[in-house]
């Protein structure tokens, strides 16, 4: 009897036991549970909840695979964007030259095949040297010794000083001076040495192609309606070879030659029409930002250090120094002090395209503008100070 009453009492202890474990290991993942969204809210409040981060923050951090994602591609893919474009600008080189050239010396006045000769092939010039400059030309590099290197900032990814304007490029994994983008169609970044050349290309590019649709239109408008009469033509052939015996078929109306005499017109106006909105558009964009002494980067800088000033009432709302923003800041009762926000390396409109073309001396608009040139643009990218084709002194970055 008492043997069972402790063999009872024994199961009894092991079962409260057992309990009491169970309680604690319970208690246990409840605390460890607790502690995890305890932490996950803290981390969540510390990427949010601070002075630096705002919507662009956030779509920047969500985004940031699909930029790794793109600047691997874009490293692989330059190659093939390169030749993609060789392909089809030497394909519409070869229409010119096989199907439309001779049609032109036929038909032409003397006149304007004078004119389009010289202006093609000099067109043509320009294009190949500003192309070719511009994907072997290095957009330059901060140099390796960081002793004699005055840097304004350091590079997160280099370890090293920056100069001012420039800026690390993640696909070619190197900091470029003055940095303006990474072009895929160049396979190579735009920057201090070879920003002219780019622009330039863009601009023979879409020259050209406008070239080529105006005087295409009619030849493409005879094509395309010579194309449809083909089709109808073919259609009706095929009915009557549809009622009689092999040997009875009727030949064909058009010959290959012929079909693809027309089919070549139609696609160099199409191609040609189509590139020249798109890098028309490109063209017009950069041809803005040069006049304002900027590049696609510090567009975007000027925009955001703008903001801020404004937000802490230090400039006026009014762009650029002109006397119609010095007159809206004249009438802002908020700016005691009547600022204005300027780009630190603008010297005017038309002085900044004289210092980004290279232009010192009136005959430089001829040699190094309309004949192709292979000069240096002033200085060296690691210090900006005034060019010697500046008559006037820039502004400060905060200027009455």
């Amino acid at each position: 009897m008492r043997s069972r009453q402790r063999m009872f009492a024994a199961v009894m202890r092991l079962l409260l036991k057992c309990l009491r474990l169970g309680r604690r290991r319970r208690f246990k993942l409840v605390r460890q549970a607790e502690q995890l969204w305890h932490y996950g809210h803290l981390c969540l409040r510390s990427l949010l909840y601070n002075s630096f981060t705002n919507g662009d923050v956030v779509l920047d951090s969500l985004f940031e695979p699909v930029y790794w994602l793109v600047d691997h591609v874009t490293r692989w893919f330059g190659v093939v964007f390169v030749a993609l474009v060789i392909g089809l600008t030497s394909s519409i080189v070869a229409i010119v030259y096989i199907c439309l050239l001779p049609l032109i010396l036929q038909t032409y006045t003397p006149a304007w095949i004078c004119w389009h000769l010289a202006y093609g092939h000099w067109n043509l010039i320009m294009i190949v040297f500003h192309y070719y400059m511009a994907i072997t030309t290095s957009p330059g590099h901060p140099p390796q010794a960081k002793d004699d290197l005055t840097g304004v900032s350091i590079c997160r990814k280099c370890i090293a000083p920056k100069p001012a304007r420039t800026h690390h490029c993640s696909i070619c994994n190197r900091c470029v001076l003055k940095m303006d983008h990474h072009c895929p169609w160049l396979n190579n970044c735009v920057g201090h040495y070879n920003h002219r050349y780019f622009f330039s290309f863009c601009l023979f590019m879409t020259m050209g192609c406008i070239y080529c649709s105006i005087s295409g239109w009619e030849m493409f408008r005879d094509a395309y309606a010579a194309i449809e009469r083909m089709k109808l033509l073919e259609k009706e052939r095929l009915q009557v070879a549809a009622n009689q015996t092999y040997y009875q078929t009727p030949a064909p109306t058009f010959s290959f030659h012929q079909r693809a005499f027309h089919k070549s017109v139609v696609y160099l106006w199409v191609l040609c029409s189509s590139v020249a909105l798109a890098l028309g558009a490109l063209t017009l964009w950069h041809a803005a930002l040069i006049t304002r002494g900027e590049t696609s980067i510090e567009r975007h800088i000027n925009k955001k250090e703008r903001q801020r000033l404004q937000k802490k009432g230090k400039v006026s709302a009014a762009r650029g120094g002109g006397r119609a923003g010095r007159g809206r800041a004249r009438r802002d009762v908020h700016l005691p002090a009547l600022q204005v926000f300027r780009n630190p390396y603008s010297y005017g409109g038309w002085d900044n395209w004289k210092v980004f073309l290279g232009v010192d001396v009136p005959r430089h608009w001829l040699t190094r503008v309309l004949l192709p040139s292979p000069h240096l643009p002033h200085g060296t990218g690691l210090s900006w100070d005034l060019p010697p084709c500046v008559t006037k002194q820039r502004a400060p970055l905060l200027a009455i």
